[in-house]
């Protein structure tokens, strides 16, 4: 299974996260540390992170170990070394107006079909805030797995949204449904509980993570 233009082989384990770093910096080696905290929690999610960096694979390899050796962590995930920069232009890493050469601090999740799901864009001065990159993984499984959709401030154990109706004998169902189950505010947006077997799928570790 490949990711298109990185030329990286991934296992079928691998289901939703790419996970991009910028070079060498002080904000990045705060991420690479905080991701490898959290890699248990993307794994028990069934996600894999992948790193990119611009830097080479010497640069990556002295980058690592000296992490290793001020604080004792492993770095438990891969990371390219795009020295040409041509993934990271691909992918749209790299903000010309900002840097030619700089990455911004960019994360793909990616399915296990090879789809994008999401990006996230963050500036080069303000690092990622990886409990809620784990919220994102897990409401696009529920998301998925519910044939739902999440609401705003989601999060595991909560409702999804039941998708609008789609023609008006169903909107009438479904208005009447909601007066008697008192499970949304009009036809438009009302609430279910999530099968069980979706539930059980769903990692339950956010509030652990931010431990």
């Amino acid at each position: 299974m490949k990711i298109e233009h990185t030329g990286v082989t991934l296992s079928p384990l691998f289901k939703l996260f790419l996970k991009t770093i910028d070079r060498v910096t002080p904000v990045c080696t705060t991420e690479i540390i905080a991701f490898a905290r959290a890699n248990t929690y993307f794994e028990q999610l069934n996600t894999n992170l992948l790193g990119l960096s611009i830097d080479s694979n010497a640069s990556h390899l002295a980058w690592i170990y000296d992490i290793y050796c001020k604080t004792g962590i492993q770095i438990p995930f891969p990371i390219i070394a795009d020295r040409s920069g041509q993934i990271a232009r691909k992918y749209g890493m790299i903000a010309n107006d900002i840097s030619t050469t700089e990455t911004v601090r960019n994360v793909f999740i990616i399915d296990d079909k090879q789809v994008v799901r999401t990006i996230m864009i963050y500036p080069l001065n303000v690092g990622r805030f990886i409990p809620e990159i784990i919220r994102t993984v897990q409401a696009l499984q529920m998301a998925d797995c519910s044939q739902g959709s999440t609401a705003a401030n989601w999060m595991p154990g909560q409702p999804v949204i039941v998708p609008p109706p789609k023609t008006f004998c169903e909107l009438e169902e479904r208005q009447n449904f909601i007066n008697e189950n008192r499970n949304g505010i009009s036809w438009y947006l009302s609430f279910k509980q999530p099968p069980e077997i979706c539930e059980k799928n769903i990692s339950k570790k956010t509030n652990d993570c931010k431990e």
